[in-house]
């Protein structure tokens, strides 16, 4: 929902303002600007920049759409308006549009590596309080979200596991106190573990760190045996060895790196007044 994009934006501008923008007494009238990339990438953070519309008095028009390539020196979104307004929103719109650009750039090689054989997904691994934001972002890139939060999908790691006498026994116990629609995930670390979290009706099995071999072994065996299960791998998926992982024939392939190895694209935005064009940081 909207509203919560713009209780976002709301707060990014409070870190930034603090008790006033020193520069507002100083600037007066209407302006144009241009937001102008530094380098290619694949765009993220459109979405939320037009929602400064909403608080101050901009109007933006974005030339790219979120998920989109750019290249560098291209002129990605033009804005008008108040000038102080402009330039109060400047360094969070820019950040928006940096932090969101470079998950969605480094999702996007991912994604380009995968090929449309196989799901990529996303991780928890988010800073605090920009989950959503940075999900958003990796959407952005093309892949798919796991689970967003503790209340989506019961996910039993090993440090569950460790106060259950067994994979079965936590199992069952799960359903009883989940609700009915909640699918139930299971991190295994061994062959064996896998198979008896499949056995005891998993929905998902992540094959957690697990080598190559094996994890094509709990594939075999759930598709002879389960087919509708499904099986994850996740544990250190890098670029250099996801063509790997897709060999072994596994559902779905999730990175926390897709997000927390992400790198913040550069852009800079260039005042239009009377001709002259000047960058403030």
């Amino acid at each position: 929902m909207n509203f919560l994009i713009q209780d976002f934006l709301k707060e990014a501008l409070k870190e930034d303002i603090g008790r006033g923008d020193l520069a507002r007494e100083l600037i007066k009238g209407e302006t144009k600007a241009k937001v102008i990339s530094k380098s290619k990438g694949i765009i993220g953070g459109i979405k939320y920049i037009k929602e400064f519309e909403k608080l101050a008095d901009v109007k933006i028009m974005p030339l790219k759409n979120d998920s989109e390539e750019y290249e560098e020196k291209e002129v990605i979104l033009t804005i008008q308006g108040n000038a102080a307004d402009i330039l109060t929103i400047e360094r969070t719109l820019l950040n928006i549009l940096q932090h969101a650009s470079g998950i969605a750039s480094n999702a996007r090689e991912f994604v380009n590596k995968a090929n449309k054989k196989i799901k990529i997904l996303d991780t928890r691994k988010t800073r605090p309080l920009l989950r959503i934001f940075e999900k958003y972002a990796a959407k952005c890139g093309g892949v798919t979200n796991h689970r967003l939060g503790l209340d989506d999908c019961l996910m039993l790691k090993d440090t569950h596991l460790a106060l259950f006498p067994s994979i079965t026994q936590a199992i069952k116990e799960a359903r009883k106190k989940i609700p009915f629609t909640t699918k139930i995930e299971i991190e295994c670390e061994t062959f064996d573990m896998a198979i008896e979290a499949i056995k005891a009706g998993a929905d998902i099995v992540m094959c957690d760190n697990m080598n190559f071999e094996e994890i094509k072994k709990v594939v075999e065996f759930k598709n002879s045996h389960f087919p509708q299960t499904l099986i994850e791998a996740s544990g250190n998926v890098t670029l250099e060895n996801i063509e790997e992982y897709i060999k072994t024939g596994v559902d779905a392939i999730s990175s926390g790196a897709i997000i927390h190895q992400a790198t913040f694209k550069d852009f800079s935005m260039k005042i239009d007044k009377g001709g002259e064009n000047f960058n403030r940081r």
